[in-house]
């Protein structure tokens, strides 16, 4: 797997866009790190209508 390199100054445009609220990223739910499996089922059977993160906490 690798990585796709993105352009500075696409970066910086999305900052901007993210810093004055013209862009904001959508979280569908959120998981601890102990229920990463529940998480990743959900991603693949219930169709993520945006991110799933999952937290240290």
């Amino acid at each position: 797997m690798g990585m796709a390199a993105t352009p500075r100054k696409d970066l910086l445009a999305l900052r901007e866009l993210l810093e004055t609220g013209k862009l904001a990223p959508v979280i569908d739910k959120t998981y601890p790190l102990g229920e990463t499996a529940r998480a990743i089922r959900h991603l693949m059977n219930e169709h993520a209508r945006g991110k799933v993160v999952i937290t240290a906490g």
